[in-house]
């Protein structure tokens, strides 16, 4: 007989691999200035964001800047972006739109999970937008991570049945 369980155990999380799905790279500022416009730039041109990672070829129809996506790693305990560039200053205020995977790592940065969902509390607000201001040394302003976000970023897999 196959029956699925729900386990709990206790876990240590140390960071948070983000893997988003940016619709406007113009929507954060790097160093004062504001990122790339791929619709002006018909697909052409690298976002200046750090941890940008271009995925596919550049699109024929710039609807959305889909070829990049960003993929920061955060140490939930300092609440800094894990080899941010020393002196970058950022501003974002990316839409993601359902397009966003959040694995959450032990000290290792061996997986304890991996979700596909909306955009965790800590990480913004309203659930479609990933909004932070990052200093020069990575370091996240404002950043909380706690159990309820652990929570929150299981029970919110699109996936995740109860």
């Amino acid at each position: 007989m196959k029956a699925k369980i729900k386990v709990t155990k206790e876990v240590d999380v140390r960071f948070l691999q983000v893997d988003a799905g940016v619709r406007y790279w113009e929507d954060a500022d790097v160093n004062g200035k504001s990122d790339i416009d791929f619709c002006e730039t018909k697909g052409a041109g690298t976002p200046a964001m750090p941890f940008a990672v271009k995925v596919a070829e550049e699109p024929k129809d710039c609807i959305y800047s889909d070829h990049y996506r960003w993929r920061p790693l955060i140490d939930v305990e300092e609440g800094r972006i894990v080899d941010w560039p020393k002196g970058t200053t950022a501003q974002v205020h990316y839409k993601i739109c359902d397009d966003g995977a959040y694995t959450l790592l032990d000290e290792d940065k061996n997986e304890i999970v991996r979700v596909n969902s909306y955009v965790p509390d800590c990480l913004g607000d309203d659930g479609d937008y990933i909004i932070l201001s990052i200093k020069e040394d990575g370091k996240i302003d404002d950043f909380r991570f706690t159990e309820d976000d652990v929570r929150q970023i299981i029970e919110s897999d699109f996936d995740y049945e109860d």
